[in-house]
């Protein structure tokens, strides 16, 4: 059987199944479930851990809702993948890929010079026209597309042409060439694809797409990135901690 070892607290006001689903959850983005492993019916599974088909079916319903889990007649349930949690910090799609185990490659669509527009040069705090560097790349993971990202960079901050940006993150860049991130504002968003990022995602044209725009700066209020990219929500999500004040 496909699925974790369940550790249920009977006592916890928190809901069974509740508790079940978040666990499942876990190990798909964990790995341990693999996508397109099949888990054990509905019944099978009540009646592992003592509890009701109702509760069970509801679990496994939470995870078909989420879209990780997928019902197929004749075939039963099975894993559809797991979603990329990306916690609202400073840091790179590419590291936090790295962090969480996974292998991500990257397809470098466009690098070089352009001048700055209006949006950019306003981001950047430069003259309008200025030259920055543009760089465009998608992003796989699991051998799916996940991300098209879109970045602008003052051409005094680092050269882009020397170095292999399908090979290492660009944060990693900026680091590696003494620039140290201290602070960035970010927001966050959602739109329809346009036919070119249907292209390259796999998405139909207008399919929604998670969109996320940055700028950020180094330790001496410089503005040295800005960038603007669209995610695949069926494989992502931006994960935030709220406190009561």
């Amino acid at each position: 059987m496909a699925g974790p070892k369940f550790v249920l607290d009977r006592s916890s006001p928190v809901p069974l199944y509740f508790q079940i689903a978040e666990q499942f959850e876990r190990a798909i983005v964990d790995g341990t479930i693999a996508p397109g492993e099949r888990i054990n019916n509905e019944i099978a599974l009540a009646a592992e851990l003592g509890l009701s088909r109702p509760t069970m079916r509801q679990a496994i319903q939470v995870l078909v809702d989420k879209g990780m889990l997928v019902r197929k007649r004749g075939v039963g349930t099975q894993v559809v993948h797991g979603k990329i949690r990306r916690s609202v910090e400073l840091t790179s799609l590419f590291d936090d890929l790295v962090a969480a185990g996974k292998q991500p490659r990257t397809d470098v669509i466009s690098v070089g010079k352009v001048p700055a527009d209006e949006d950019v040069a306003r981001e950047l705090q430069l003259m309008r026209g200025a030259d920055v560097w543009s760089l465009e790349r998608l992003r796989w993971v699991d051998r799916e597309p996940l991300a098209l990202m879109h970045n602008y960079i003052p051409v005094d901050v680092v050269d882009l042409a020397a170095v292999d940006l399908a090979e290492t993150g660009l944060y990693a860049l900026l680091r590696d060439s003494g620039v140290v991130m201290r602070v960035a504002r970010q927001r966050i968003g959602a739109r329809g694809a346009t036919p070119e990022e249907g292209r390259l995602l796999g998405e139909r044209k207008g399919a929604p797409l998670l969109s996320m725009q940055r700028t950020a700066y180094d330790d001496a209020g410089r503005a040295v990135e800005y960038g603007r990219h669209a995610y695949r929500p069926d494989l992502y999500a931006f994960e935030l901690t709220l406190v009561d004040r």
